[in-house]
């Protein structure tokens, strides 16, 4: 078998069996590709590799200066690789099953503080009832002040996020249904200010989108006031009709192009807008970072790490034990507060 047959086999697996997203095969398909290729330069596919093989691989992605994180994340892919073609026939031994990955340490997540949370809320919601404002600068307002609420109300992927549906804005429930990795779906309870920031950005969007329903963008005030002062000029034959209203979008979150849905990208950078407007250095936060201040304020006002593990979606609790390094400061309050000892 062709080391690129092998490869579009295992990723037609995932997609299918495990429900993989796009950016998940496209991360596998990258990873996987660098190791094809090296092993084609050594005459080997991923069918006849051995684990000396294997081996030089490692050693050639240390050599070019990849992190551990990075060799280990594509070790892992190449394992999974051996592992479903040895599964499926392909291969009479895994070659990877004996090798250890590159050590890795592990750093613990950024974290933002619960008033510097508030301050980027507070930021990302001021001039939404300013009339002063231009218009375009109060929707953008409003899609970032319900984006930001979401996210730390619900500890959502921003993937997640981003790809919500429009009707989620309609839910007259306390909890919206999240579709996560895999496409396992779970409950995201909703706070009174998340729900609040749906109702004032679907009121938003709704209001630009009336004036479009001819299908011609708003004018400007001083165009407005200019077209009301002339006179129309007189028309010849039969009235033309207005274009169709263009389709209201499916997504909560529509791109600020023609369809789609706003990018992961195009929020991270306005988020890191508004983080310099609050006094925040912009290198400090991400979407994700905002993920992990959702679960570390939880934990460390007392709620459960199997909770914290559901409402992130996470399929193993391990994946979830980053954040115990609060549960330990917890403990060590505790004790220093409660212990008879520890008061004298």
């Amino acid at each position: 078998m062709r080391a690129d047959a092998a490869v579009d086999l295992f990723l037609d697996m995932l997609a299918s069996e495990r429900g993989a997203a796009a950016n998940t095969l496209d991360a596998y398909r990258r990873d996987l590709d660098d190791y094809t290729e090296f092993l084609a330069g050594e005459g080997l596919s991923p069918v006849d590799a051995d684990a000396s093989a294997v081996r030089r691989w490692i050693a050639d992605l240390h050599e070019r200066g990849l992190k551990a994180s990075s060799a280990a994340r594509r070790l892992s892919a190449a394992r999974q690789l051996h592992k479903f073609l040895y599964s499926e026939g392909e291969r009479a031994d895994d070659p990877t099953i004996a090798i250890d990955g590159p050590k890795l340490g592990r750093p613990l997540p950024k974290v933002l503080s619960i008033a510097e949370v508030d301050r980027l809320l507070a930021t990302a919601r001021e001039g939404l009832g300013d009339p002063g404002r231009p218009r375009l600068a109060r929707l953008r307002a409003a899609r970032m002040s319900c984006l930001l609420e979401l996210l730390y109300a619900t500890g959502m992927r921003v993937s997640e996020l981003v790809s919500l549906p429009a009707s989620a804005a309609n839910t007259r429930e306390r909890f919206l249904v999240v579709t996560g990795k895999g496409r396992k779906e779970r409950l995201a309870p909703l706070t009174d200010a998340a729900r609040a920031a749906m109702q004032r950005w679907r009121e938003a969007a709704q209001e630009a989108a009336a004036p479009q329903a001819s299908g011609a963008p708003p004018d400007p005030p001083q165009a407005a006031e200019n077209a009301a002062a002339e006179k129309p000029a007189p028309r010849r034959g039969r009235p033309r009709k207005p274009p169709a209203p263009a389709p209201a979008s499916p997504w909560l979150f529509p791109s600020d192009s023609a369809s789609g849905h706003l990018t992961r990208q195009a929020f991270a950078r306005d988020l890191k807008d508004v983080a310099a407007a609050a006094g925040i250095d912009p290198a400090r936060i991400s979407p994700h970072v905002l993920r992990h201040a959702f679960a570390s304020h939880l934990l460390h006002n007392g709620a459960d790490l199997r909770i914290v593990q559901e409402l992130l979606g996470h399929a193993d609790i391990a994946t979830t034990q980053i954040y115990t390094h609060i549960l330990d400061e917890r403990l060590k309050s505790v004790v220093r507060d409660l212990h008879p000892l520890a008061r004298g």
